[in-house]
């Protein structure tokens, strides 16, 4: 295995979004397998104007970092609901309960984690984020 791997996040990461019906309100791309990484994940998030997603999540082990990079969004953590806007990072603790809803123009987002954890580590709660 060479030192590095490049993968466009856009291009050569599949959707898992259109594999779980959220498409095209939702374009989520996990890149970990992708970019071969041993030690964190990275995944891209773009969601459409107003849409969140059914569910918030938390993990067990892995501390998140999300980036809005584009658009605006809400994001909920337990009780408390940010408002992010480009260049926004935000820290999450394993354990903290998350949900995130796309502004006005939408959002996109990198999503960063560590450390890389095997698939069961998010755990979801169906109905989290009620107005």
């Amino acid at each position: 295995m060479a030192g590095f791997t490049k993968r466009n996040l856009r291009t050569e990461v599949d959707d898992q979004a259109r594999a779980f019906g959220f498409s095209p309100d939702l374009e989520f791309r996990v890149a970990r397998d992708a970019l071969e990484t041993t030690e964190s994940a990275v995944s891209f998030m773009r969601l459409a104007e107003g849409f969140r997603l059914p569910f918030g999540h938390h993990h067990e082990l892995q501390e998140e970092v999300y980036v809005i990079v584009r658009g605006t969004a809400k994001l909920k953590l337990d009780d408390e609901i940010l408002e992010l806007e480009p260049w926004d990072a935000v820290r999450i603790a394993p354990g903290v309960v998350r949900d995130i809803e796309g502004g006005p123009d939408g959002a996109e987002l990198i999503l960063f984690g560590a450390p890389r954890v095997p698939p069961g580590d998010a755990v979801t709660e169906q109905d989290w984020w009620t107005d």
